[in-house]
């Protein structure tokens, strides 16, 4: 879901931000997209609402990164028994002309798939990034 949409609180507009930040900090011509994704029917009904999603576009075109889009989508799971809410995961989407043509996902092996990768170093950048987003919602704050 739109992160716009999911800032409902200063605490989580507060992560938000957080994550933008992080980042900016690693990659700072990147432009930060708060609201990713259309708000019409049919994308509404592919969107996730346990998940933070917010997009960077980067200027021209990059080797490094083999792509000029990226998603991040921060995956959640509430626990029904405790009533918390923790972050679980995050999946990192690549795009260009052509569609996405690469991915990460911190659930499995943080292996990147695809048809056109990023560099090693822009991957270990995001890897860092990954690890930073989910302390930040993750260490001592329930959301």
């Amino acid at each position: 879901m739109n992160a716009a949409e999911q800032a409902t609180n200063l605490e989580l507009a507060s992560k938000i931000a957080a994550v933008v930040n992080l980042f900016k900090f690693e990659f700072p011509d990147a432009k930060s997209d708060l609201k990713p994704w259309q708000n019409d029917l049919e994308t509404r009904e592919l969107v996730d609402p346990d998940s933070i999603d917010i997009g960077f576009h980067f200027p021209g075109i990059s080797k490094s990164w083999s792509s000029r889009s990226i998603l991040i989508q921060i995956r959640f799971y509430q626990d029904s028994i405790n009533k918390s809410r923790r972050a679980i995961g995050i999946e990192v989407s690549g795009f260009d002309h052509r569609g996405q043509v690469w991915r990460l996902s911190t659930v499995d092996q943080w292996n990147f798939l695809g048809e056109s990768l990023p560099s090693p170093d822009v991957g270990e950048k995001l890897k860092k990034i990954c690890r930073q987003i989910l302390e930040v919602f993750n260490l001592n704050s329930p959301l």
